[in-house]
């Protein structure tokens, strides 16, 4: 892994939280991104050379709004950038991890993604990220 690529944060209302974040980091958010097939709206903020992610749901089934439903607003999971995701996903299967995607799948940011489950990760849910290729 080659570094923390963004640390999600899963909000009720994205355009408020945009507001709130704003006022933290002095900035404003970079991108906007729907992402239909996992029912998220997501937002970006460059920090530094770190990003934060704030994702809100789009439908009431969707694993964000499970979560926030579950657990209230707040950290959702921590993305790691990766050189190669699939070499990655073997390595992590074969260490004995459960991956809650078998293959890749895209996600926000230009990102190929896969999440490890987090019982496995003392209940932090970990994304691993690699850059899409075009």
């Amino acid at each position: 892994m080659l570094k923390i690529e963004h640390i999600g944060i899963a909000v009720k209302n994205i355009e408020a939280s945009n507001q709130l974040f704003a006022k933290i980091f002095n900035a404003s958010h970079y991108k906007t991104e729907v992402i239909a097939s996992e029912g998220v709206n997501t937002s970006f903020f460059q920090v530094g050379e770190n990003k934060i992610e704030l994702l809100e749901a789009t439908h009431t089934d969707s694993p964000i709004a499970k979560f926030i439903e579950k657990k209230g607003e707040g950290i959702h999971h921590i993305a790691f950038d990766v050189k190669d995701i699939l070499s990655e996903m073997k390595r992590l299967e074969k260490e004995g991890f459960i991956l809650l995607n078998k293959e890749p799948k895209l996600g926000a940011d230009n990102k190929l993604v896969c999440f490890l489950h987090p019982k496995e990760t003392n209940g932090v849910l970990i994304e691993l990220c690699q850059e899409r290729k075009e």
